[in-house]
């Protein structure tokens, strides 16, 4: 009984250690780059939410959901084909926004690399389709930064990907893109 009392103790008081670091959406920043066999496309993508978890000056955890209706591209100028490519990446052969409104990530594993570094492993989903994935992530003070890289042939978004269509040439879009994050709490 003493041991049953003890645990239940020991987990009250580490529950009670962890605080929840709500992210500034306004603050944070996600940029993404996808690239293409004849150059490459940049731009940003807001957070709707977010939140890390941390016990003392360590992560123990985190949750994200990612507004994907906010899809920019800053590489093209307006009426210089920023509108086609926006409207492109939001449209149903690419993350389907109309549908899919919101991504998510949520950390599931986390082992300390060096000071403030750790590895996350985590589970995305995109389209409402969820895969692992695996980052480092460095955190400090009231800042943390990641760069992800993210295969979207596994979320079901195939076009112009040459792993599952042939003859594209100059048209071939890398299966993976980058996810650059600023997160501010």
């Amino acid at each position: 009984m003493k041991n049953v009392i003890l645990t239940a103790l020991i987990l009250v008081v580490g529950f009670a250690n962890a605080q929840n670091k709500k992210i500034d959406v306004t603050k944070s920043s996600i940029e993404w780059i996808g690239k293409k066999v004849t150059g490459a496309h940049d731009g940003t993508i807001q957070l709707a939410s977010g939140t890390l978890v941390m016990e003392k000056s360590e992560l123990k955890g985190g949750k994200f959901v990612v507004d994907m209706t906010t899809i920019n591209v800053k590489d093209l100028a307006a009426g210089k084909g920023k509108e086609k490519l926006e409207g492109h990446l939001k449209a149903d052969d690419f993350f389907g926004v109309d549908k899919f409104a919101t991504s998510a990530l949520e950390f599931k594993k986390i082992a300390k690399k060096s000071t403030n570094v750790y590895t996350v492993t985590a589970d995305l989903t995109i389209k409402g389709i969820t895969n692992p994935i695996t980052f480092d992530i460095t955190v400090d003070k009231n800042k943390a930064t990641a760069s992800l890289m993210v295969d979207r042939t596994k979320y079901d978004i195939k076009y112009g990907s040459g792993s599952f269509f042939d003859n594209l040439g100059d048209k071939a879009i890398n299966d993976e893109f980058e996810l650059k994050v600023n997160l501010a709490f």
